[in-house]
């Protein structure tokens, strides 16, 4: 079934951009049709570095721009969508799904809503979690991504009672999004370059390469075990 995936986080400098362009570049690699669709208007380094597919729409609270957000459905309608959301989208995202009631619209389309909601491990970061999962409840399945790039020590979140009656409560998948090596993130974010084209990028040298390959397959393989692209890894 056609599935609207946000990549979310609500704050900025959560990972999202890094997280929605893997996903990208999954789907090119698996040969999967889909739209990705770049919302963040400050900062689109999502379209900048898939400029020749990326797709452009508008969240809004503003009621005459409501529907420059439309054309995400439309989309998904005949294929999946990746939208890489834009920090504090949180209130527009949702007046946008309920003022058109699309949950419902959805399901007599055939299209489903999923998020995947980028964390820091932080304070913050997962109080906004819990915020997005108990606004849609068991509505919109959210899919916590632990980013290992911001934070290897999960250990808080492992012993926290609340959290983990609320992971327990909606059934709330959890995966962890791999590393990126410094180096070779900052050149690939520097140059704008897909990870296709990283893959090949000769300054990064055998290692670098590699690296970038190893990156990508424990992505994908993190992907996968959700079960929403492909059935789920054992």
């Amino acid at each position: 079934m056609p599935t609207i995936h946000f990549v979310d986080g609500e704050k900025g400098g959560v990972g999202k951009s890094l997280f929605a362009r893997t996903m990208i570049q999954y789907c090119l690699d698996k040969r999967i049709p889909f739209v990705p669709v770049e919302t963040d208007r400050s900062n689109p380094d999502v379209a900048g570095v898939y400029k020749e597919i990326c797709k452009y729409a508008v969240f809004s609270e503003n009621e005459r721009q409501a529907n420059k957000a439309d054309r995400i459905f439309e989309w998904a309608i005949e294929r999946p969508v990746i939208v890489n959301l834009a920090a504090q989208s949180h209130r527009a995202v949702q007046g946008w799904i309920e003022s058109n009631q699309l949950l419902e619209l959805g399901s007599s389309q055939g299209v489903m809503f999923c998020k995947w909601f980028i964390s820091t491990g932080g304070y913050d970061s997962i109080n906004l979690f819990t915020q997005s999962v108990n606004t849609y409840g068991e509505k919109i399945p959210h899919i916590l991504v632990r980013n290992l790039g911001l934070c290897d020590d999960w250990e808080h979140l492992e012993s926290d009672s609340n959290f983990q009656n609320i992971v327990n409560k909606y059934q709330i998948k959890v995966i962890d999004f791999p590393k990126l090596a410094y180096r070779e993130r900052n050149i690939i974010d520097q140059n704008r370059l897909t990870f296709a084209e990283a893959r090949e990028y000769k300054e990064f040298g055998i290692i670098g390469k590699q690296r970038v390959v190893n990156f990508l397959k424990l992505a994908y393989g993190a992907f996968e075990k959700v079960g929403i692209w492909y059935e789920k890894v054992e």
